[in-house]
């Protein structure tokens, strides 16, 4: 296997494998595997690990975007050796069309569980979840086998390297609910409840699994901590194009385009280069009619916003949101309606039902749609989208999940207005 050392324009996540292959442990410690949590457990404090990410600026990179160091930061120190904490691994991913998360679980999982380890001795958590898509079998098969050999070689159990620092790790698959992306659903659904998001306040940083304050991150988002550990914050904000956002990110585009797939990419880089260049552009025929930045949820852009840095701030600032960060292509044989009706198809299978907003409000939709799509639409149709859409968006619904809805039908109804009015009977 070819080894790639890592330089301030080198990628930190995936250097150290290729893509047919899983690194287990054995690989893993050759390529110095667990140096950064012995220098973690034995030279440094918790608070020096929070110091570093804070500084460092990592994001989270499940489509939230909220400062990594800053959400460990609210989680008040120990009181005593006896208090119970957790820490939890969010590798649901149920978004449509993103694969991030399982390529890098089945590539490099010891490098999760370092991270994993890192994260909880900063926040001082001596019990750990990850919880996993329970479709993804091959992850299932990978994370338990690197587990039991993180624990034959004591990286996981008590007195972890000798420093008094004990962590169990344990892994819990889903059911298989897109609104266990949500924090407080998911401690909902590990807790053997019904998968509904929480009131909040209190949030899991004071008040989690079981009662106990609680960190969750995101798979890509842990697996930046060992790098940023050992190179430093300063090198993590060097490896990026971006002067909004630091280090690097898995992009990728999928749909009809020559080459699709997802790379670790320095933020910044323009969306262009990535489905020109890493994605081979469209296949012959087609042509790029629209595009969304991160996941299903996210607002469509147009060919027009293709040579936007590829950063929360920019595609923000675009009327998007950078979400997942794998793109989905839209090409010119497909129509808007058609696959604007898919997408809430599954955002109203995928509702937890607990409010009557996003309950009653997107299969309302999912009904104007089809009528639309099979061009038996009304003249009041767009008026009813553009009018619940409003009421869904605009803090009508307990949680994230109908805003985001909300997005790929606004986006929609303002770039490709005619495609509706087409679907209407005259």
């Amino acid at each position: 296997m070819k080894i790639i050392k890592p330089n301030p324009k080198t990628h930190p996540l995936t250097w150290r494998v290729n893509k047919n292959k899983t690194l287990f442990l054995k690989e893993y410690i050759q390529k110095d595997g667990y140096k950064i949590l012995k220098n973690s457990l034995i030279k440094k404090t918790p608070q020096d690990i929070i110091n570093i990410v804070k500084k460092s600026k990592l994001k989270g990179r499940g489509g939230g975007g909220f400062y990594t160091g800053l959400k460990w930061s609210l989680i008040s120190p120990k009181k005593n050796d006896n208090e119970i904490r957790y820490f939890l691994c969010n590798a649901d991913e149920m978004e449509p069309g993103t694969y991030k998360d399982r390529f890098l679980i089945e590539h490099i999982p010891h490098q999760l569980i370092e991270g994993i380890i890192i994260s909880a001795f900063a926040i001082q958590a001596n019990k750990g979840y990850i919880f996993l898509r329970g479709e993804y079998i091959n992850c299932i098969n990978i994370l338990n086998i690197a587990i039991k050999e993180a624990y034959s070689i004591k990286f996981l159990g008590k007195n972890i390297l000798n420093s008094n620092f004990n962590f169990d790790l344990y892994l819990h698959t889903g059911a298989g609910r897109y609104i266990c992306g949500e924090e407080t659903a998911l401690i909902n659904s590990l807790e053997g409840k019904r998968p509904n998001p929480r009131f909040k306040p209190p949030f899991p940083a004071t008040i989690g699994l079981w009662g106990k304050p609680t960190c969750v991150n995101n798979v890509e988002t842990i697996f930046n901590i060992p790098s940023i550990i050992k190179y430093g914050s300063e090198w993590y904000h060097n490896i990026s194009n971006s002067k909004h956002d630091s280090g690097t990110k898995m992009l990728g585009f999928s749909g009809n385009v020559n080459n699709p797939g997802l790379w670790e990419l320095p933020f910044g880089t323009p969306a262009r280069l990535i489905l020109e260049k890493y994605a081979g552009g469209m296949k012959k025929g087609f042509f790029l009619k629209a595009w969304q930045p991160g996941g299903a949820g996210t607002s469509f852009l147009t060919k027009n916003h293709l040579d936007l840095p590829m950063d929360f701030i920019n595609i923000s600032n675009a009327g998007s949101r950078l979400g997942t960060g794998i793109s989905l292509v839209i090409d010119n044989s497909i129509s808007i309606i058609s696959i604007l009706k898919n997408l809430e198809i599954f955002f109203a299978r995928e509702s937890c039902g607990f409010c009557t907003p996003c309950r009653e409000g997107l299969p309302w939709i999912v009904k104007i749609l089809n009528n639309l799509e099979k061009k038996r639409g009304s003249k009041k149709d767009i008026y009813l989208l553009k009018d619940i859409s409003n009421q869904l968006i605009n803090g009508g619904s307990f949680c994230a999940l109908a805003p985001s809805a909300m997005e790929p039908l606004n986006s929609a109804l303002k770039y490709f207005l005619n495609e509706f009015k087409n679907g209407i009977i005259n």
